[in-house]
């Protein structure tokens, strides 16, 4: 059976509106994207990091009461699980502030198996911590040797700007082993100050990868592929939060991968029709994540889309 392989970081987020806290949800950006599959019925894994503490026991009990399995999760005794403190401002968009303490060797688990046409997610600043660098290209290069679909999220916060130079490589070692490279606008403005994404396409992405998708909040989606290039417009949303739109975005499509069929050969000639499918899934799992303070889609749109997928 085919299934959903995910890395990367577990924490917490308390949400602020007007510097208030509102809701405490657990959180992180491959981890919403694997509660919103998990929901939805897709078999998924998850390789992860949390604190043998109340925080990492919350967040263990979370996991399992969605249909992920903590089998491949380090939960360590140094340091604490992390907190991150999520203001949103009138436009519900979040800036943050991050509370973490991992031990000296981090991430000290197993890889579970993967077999040809899974699909393995990562992004963030997890994709291409130092600290973490052995790990997560051991991961990839292994889905890669299996002929799995890897799906790369960039999204890279402004935070991390300064460090671009020496995270360049890892970027393009990811790009490198990926079957579909996703970013935001905003992921762009900071690895790749000054660029178009139509440069950074053709420079970064095409030679290495030749799937791309840029989104742009409100603004049309970008797709480029081997066979043709598309925008697509937007529906606009009265948002709650926007909090996890990007990362469910991703669950969309990747939920359109499995549920059409679509294998890792699939990729290369992919019609207008069968990205139009994907990009629509990517957009519902998105929008419905902006309707709550939760960071994944609810629990009802979940069982619509297992009762009518």
């Amino acid at each position: 059976m085919r299934k959903v392989i995910g890395i990367g970081e577990t924490l917490l987020d308390i949400i602020f509106r007007s510097n208030q806290p509102e809701k405490a949800a657990p959180g992180g950006s491959t981890f919403n994207c694997m509660i919103s599959l998990g929901r939805c019925n897709i078999p998924v894994l998850f390789i992860s990091e949390l604190g043998k503490d109340r925080v990492g026991r919350l967040l263990q009990n979370f996991m399992q009461e969605n249909n992920l399995s903590v089998e491949y999760i380090d939960f360590f005794d140094e340091g604490n699980s992390p907190i991150s403190l999520a203001f949103l401002d009138e436009n519900r968009q979040a800036e943050y502030q991050f509370f973490r303490s991992f031990p000296k060797q981090r991430l000290q688990t197993a890889f579970p198996e993967i077999n040809a046409d899974d699909i393995v997610i990562l992004g963030s600043y997890f994709a291409v911590n130092p600290e973490l660098r052995e790990k997560v290209y051991a991961l990839i290069r292994y889905a890669k040797q299996q002929k799995a679909i890897v799906y790369y999220d960039i999204n890279f916060r402004k935070a991390h700007a300064l460090e671009r130079n020496r995270l360049l490589p890892f970027f393009l070692e990811n790009v490198a082993h990926a079957s579909l490279v996703r970013c935001s606008s905003e992921d762009l403005e900071s690895f790749f100050p000054g660029e178009t994404d139509e440069s950074v396409y053709r420079e970064y992405i095409a030679p290495k990868c030749k799937n791309f998708i840029v989104t742009q909040g409100e603004g049309t989606i970008r797709l480029r592929t081997p066979v043709f290039e598309k925008n697509y417009p937007v529906e606009a949303v009265l948002p709650v939060s926007t909090i996890g739109a990007g990362d469910n975005f991703n669950a969309g499509i990747i939920y359109g991968l499995m549920k059409n069929g679509i294998l890792s050969d699939d990729l290369t000639d992919l019609c207008e029709k069968q990205w139009d499918e994907l990009i629509a899934e990517g957009q519902a799992f998105a929008k419905e994540a902006c309707l709550s303070l939760e960071n994944y889609i609810s629990r009802d749109f979940a069982r619509r889309k297992i009762n009518h997928p």
